[in-house]
């Protein structure tokens, strides 16, 4: 219906006019008049105030918008204040995002309950609601409003943001706009104005969404793009590179101290560093193993008991905990009130990475940054971030069990033909003695294998060992891989080997070791020949042996290999095994030979 013929319609039934006794033309022409001169400005004046709340700009942060349009809300519907709280249904409660002259609110992040509340009733029914006497409401608890602000009414309108995703619910949230006048009648235009702004308001969040979810795919995408190229080079993947890379993409959501990839143990009582960045933290206790129950936000990560809230030093999340304040959190304790002082740590956020419903990974990023949240897309890009690196470490770590199949296959098969040769030279009484030793190498070093395939983490299976005995035997199998390889101008030196030298490690992954350093040098001998020795005795609380072989190694590849910056596979495995020992690897040459010593803790009962 035409705008005039509305107003003539409402016109003519108006029981005021008619007190005036006006006639059909001058009902139209006031008609005109209201329509042209009135209605004009006002439409002219709302489209004015809409097309100012959509331009707040999206890129903000969600605070600096919900500020901004409060601060538009007041100045438009010529309010005293206005608060907008959002629905968190993680907690169960509303949080004061954003606010305009009444910054005491947003500045404690305050929370209420949903239910006995005016914001909670508003989420409830999507419908308005008003208040026309704060003293009065029975819903609005926090009174106190009234003499702080001058405030005695209010105006609650509702607002939702869409959800995107599949299954993704609408974010809800309220509008609250506040008013000096006691008992103030609210009319039906400025209801409709509060409702239309804080549909507007919805349209900017909406787009700061799609923004956030745009940005988020392509720092995805970045990171595959990065452990692709990295899985592309022929040295394979080393997952203390792929951290390195990775850390500088991260850098625009959290300024990052350190940042540590940890692994929980199958009895739930541990967990252990696997990954950290910067290799070189000083004081991070790089590569030992926590009691959970002495470190309570190891603890709440991995457990997943802790009650979810918002607190004065910790936030709780089901994605997340975020440590605001790690001097004064509940769930700190003496060791990392001690890191965080001394590097200048001020908060500490925790991920767990889940698989079927099992945490059995989780990151901790130390930061140096003083936050009180983070957003869904940010948690969301740093969770994508350890399930990929975590998928790098299986793909690191099968790329090393494929390096490692090379020793004992080669044994395999050099002891078998032994075993063949006897069988064919007709005496077996004679060598029935050998052709058993045969026998028990490759049975060893075939189960070892089927272990490894069937059991890949069987490497953390850590026992009392004796590591001389243990070097003997790599010793053999080594002198077999020597001789595959028809290199007859290697000589094999025994030297002393002392007895008892205890240590509490993986026999698997100290076989791999040593396998690792045997092999290195044997390919380090030049063609023309030479030897291969080897020794182990105690220095201290040390069990040391050490491997030399003819041939020198650059000397500006040493430190390299000290610090575990090498490109080779068989030193990388070398390197972390000898770390997670807390022991130390050492090189050095003279003129003809290159030795490697490595030592290691001897157990203690």
């Amino acid at each position: 219906m035409p705008a005039d013929k509305i107003l003539v319609n409402y016109l003519n039934s108006s029981p005021i006019l008619a007190r005036y006794n006006l006639t059909q033309q001058e009902i139209s022409e006031l008609a005109i008049y209201l329509r042209r001169d009135c209605l004009t400005v006002h439409v002219s004046g709302m489209i004015d105030m809409v097309e100012e709340v959509m331009a707040i700009d999206p890129s903000l942060e969600w605070k600096e918008i919900l500020e901004t349009a409060a601060q538009k809300i007041v100045k438009f519907l010529n309010a005293a204040a206005a608060s907008i709280r959002i629905f968190d249904p993680e907690t169960g409660k509303l949080v004061a995002f954003g606010s305009h002259q009444y910054k005491k609110e947003t500045d404690r992040m305050k929370s209420i309950p949903l239910e006995q509340s005016v914001a909670g009733r508003v989420i409830r029914s999507g419908k308005s609601y008003l208040v026309p006497n704060i003293l009065l409401e029975p819903d609005y608890k926090n009174k106190d409003i009234v003499a702080e602000l001058g405030v005695h009414s209010l105006m609650a309108v509702p607002v939702a943001i869409p959800g995107f995703l599949k299954n993704e619910p609408d974010i809800q949230g309220t509008i609250q706009v506040y008013y000096n006048e006691e008992n103030r009648e609210f009319d039906s235009l400025e209801v409709m104005h509060a409702e239309l702004l804080a549909r507007r308001v919805s349209h900017v969040l909406a787009k700061k969404r799609i923004l956030g979810l745009h940005k988020l795919n392509i720092q995805k995408e970045k990171i595959v793009e990065k452990i692709f190229v990295k899985l592309s080079h022929r040295e394979g993947i080393k997952m203390k590179d792929v951290f390195k890379m990775m850390i500088p993409e991260l850098a625009e959501i959290i300024h990052i101290q350190s940042c540590s990839l940890f692994s929980v143990s199958t009895d739930r009582r541990h967990v252990k560093v696997e990954l950290e960045y910067p290799m070189d933290q000083e004081g991070s206790d790089r590569n030992k193993v926590f009691e959970l129950q002495s470190h309570p936000y190891f603890q709440a990560t991995v457990s997943g008991t802790e009650t979810r809230g918002d607190y004065d030093f910790e936030r709780i999340d089901s994605s997340y905990i975020f440590i605001k304040d790690p001097l004064q959190s509940r769930l700190t304790n003496k060791e990392l009130m001690r890191f965080a002082s001394k590097h200048n740590i001020n908060s500490v956020l925790l991920i767990p990475l889940k698989a079927r419903n099992e945490i059995n990974y989780f990151l901790v990023f130390f930061a140096i940054d003083r936050r009180q949240e983070f957003t869904e897309q940010e948690i969301e890009l740093l969770s994508f971030f350890g399930k990929e690196i975590m998928k790098a470490l299986r793909i690191e770590r099968l790329d090393d069990i494929l390096h490692d199949f090379k020793n004992p296959v080669v044994a395999i098969a050099g002891f078998a033909r032994r075993v063949k040769k006897l069988f064919d030279s007709g005496d077996m009484e004679g060598v029935r003695e050998r052709v058993k030793e045969y026998l028990d190498i490759i049975v060893e070093e075939t189960l070892k294998m089927q272990d490894l395939v069937v059991y890949p983490n069987i490497e953390g299976r850590e026992r009392v060992v004796d590591l001389s005995e243990i070097l003997k035997r790599r010793f053999r199998i080594n002198e077999e891989s020597i001789r595959e390889q028809r290199r007859t101008n290697i000589r094999l030196v025994q030297g002393e080997l002392l007895s008892g030298l205890t240590v509490f490690c993986s026999p698997y992954g100290l076989e791999r070791v040593l396998d690792n350093l045997l092999d290195n040098a044997t390919k380090a001998i030049p063609e023309n020949g030479g030897e291969i020795f080897m020794r182990s005795y105690r220095d201290d609380n040390m069990a040391c042996f050490e491997i030399r072989n003819t041939g020198r190694i650059p000397e500006e590849n040493i430190g390299q290999i000290r610090q575990g910056e090498v490109k080779g596979r068989g030193l990388n495995i070398i390197y972390r095994f000898i770390m997670s020992m807390q022991g130390h690897l050492d090189v050095f040459t003279d003129k003809e030979s290159t030795t490697f010593r490595i030592m290691l803790p001897v157990y203690q009962e």
